[in-house]
């Protein structure tokens, strides 16, 4: 008496309102169609993108939603036409697909594909299936995806395209984290910023996001790094890591980019903004050196109302880019992150602060806002 072909009923943290704490409730899944997957999802982390589609400052947002991006499971069952996964194995679910066969996929220079809508934002998109309808019912409602993964279930159905295959040992409580937070930092700093040796780099918010950011300039043999953040007990950790400094902006009597550009008597060669918002942007934009310094935008903030740039700013030899996902093509990459976590070439218990039942959700969106943690992994 298998699952495979049925509808399985299965507790969800459902958001009905914005604004409003999310609501535990049983669902029904449906079985999965052409060319997707069904998941049980074991563990899955808690990051702030999560959160805005329910902030009140968002413009644009689909509810009902079932949340969550970053987790890891293992398929239950696999619908026509997959032919790269099957029942029982261990997989990570992915918000940036990869078909490997679009203009997008085939280019070296993006990790981009075009089985997203591109002409919307992330956050908006994914919100059904490739079919235009949604696997999930719950009070006799269909309730939208998030992201294409949905993983705020105990089971879910993504796309065989925005799934990758991991190793049967791997630790789903630890590589959850590869889904969004890990590789989106690691990455912006290896892939898209391409830190060098020896060099100097300021890394905005510390979060999973900036931490692992912070790892990355680390990896990639950065000479001084410099991070900043409001809440400055996150220094610790952020030394830990490989900061060498550690700026809190409240407790300068000058803006924190005219202290970083004192302190390398110039500015940074790169900066790396993981906090978003305005004044983190035009702060990070503002330390790097002219000449050849790059600027990398990774945070998003809802409502924020983004930065203004002078050309004389760009002209001066400055660059400014921006990193999704950490520029990694997820397919491919997301099995090479893992079989790294296992070979101990970075640390993802360094970014787990908390975990917690999957019942206590709200409680991990409290000490997210809270600044209390990093990253909360919720167990089902």
């Amino acid at each position: 008496m298998g699952t495979k072909g049925k509808v399985i009923k299965c507790k969800a943290a459902v958001a009905w309102e914005a604004g409003k704490p999310l609501c535990i409730e049983e669902v029904e899944v449906a079985p999965p169609k052409a060319h997707e997957v069904r998941v049980q999802i074991i563990a899955t982390a808690v990051c702030h993108s999560d959160h805005h589609p329910i902030d009140p400052k968002a413009e644009d947002r689909f509810l009902p939603v079932i949340l969550g991006h970053e987790a890891a499971g293992i398929v239950e069952s696999v619908g026509p036409g997959v032919t790269g996964f099957k029942p029982g194995d261990k997989v990570i679910p992915l918000y940036t697909p990869q078909c490997k066969k679009c203009k997008l996929c085939l280019s070296p220079h993006t990790n981009f594909c075009e089985k997203l809508n591109l002409t919307k934002s992330p956050l908006l998109d994914q919100e059904l299936m490739e079919d235009k309808s949604s696997r999930f019912t719950c009070k006799g409602k269909p309730i939208y995806h998030f992201f294409g993964t949905s993983t705020f279930s105990q089971y879910t159905v993504v796309s065989d395209k925005n799934l990758a295959k991991i190793d049967d040992d791997a630790n789903l409580e630890r590589v959850c984290l590869l889904g969004c937070g890990f590789s989106t930092g690691y990455g912006a700093a290896l892939n898209t910023a391409k830190v060098t040796p020896g060099s100097t780099c300021a890394v905005f918010g510390l979060g999973g996001v900036g931490l692992s950011a912070i790892m990355g300039c680390k990896v990639a043999g950065a000479s001084r790094i410099i991070a900043i953040d409001i809440n400055s007990e996150k220094f610790t950790k952020a030394k830990a890591l490989g900061a060498t400094d550690c700026l809190n902006p409240r407790d300068l009597d000058k803006r924190v980019q005219e202290v970083i550009i004192e302190m390398t008597n110039g500015g940074v060669d790169f900066a790396l903004d993981c906090a978003g918002g305005s004044e983190a942007m035009r702060a990070a934009l503002d330390c790097v050196r002219v000449g050849w310094g790059s600027c990398t935008l990774i945070g998003v903030a809802m409502g924020d109302k983004g930065l203004t740039i002078s050309p004389l700013e760009l002209i001066m030899g400055r660059t400014i880019n921006g990193s999704s996902f950490g520029g990694w093509k997820s397919v491919d990459s997301v099995p090479k992150l893992v079989a790294d976590y296992k070979n101990k070439k970075f640390d993802l218990d360094a970014l787990v602060t908390h975990t917690l039942p999957f019942d206590k959700i709200n409680e991990a969106f409290d000490l997210l806002h809270q600044g209390k943690s990093i990253r909360t992994v919720l167990i089902f």
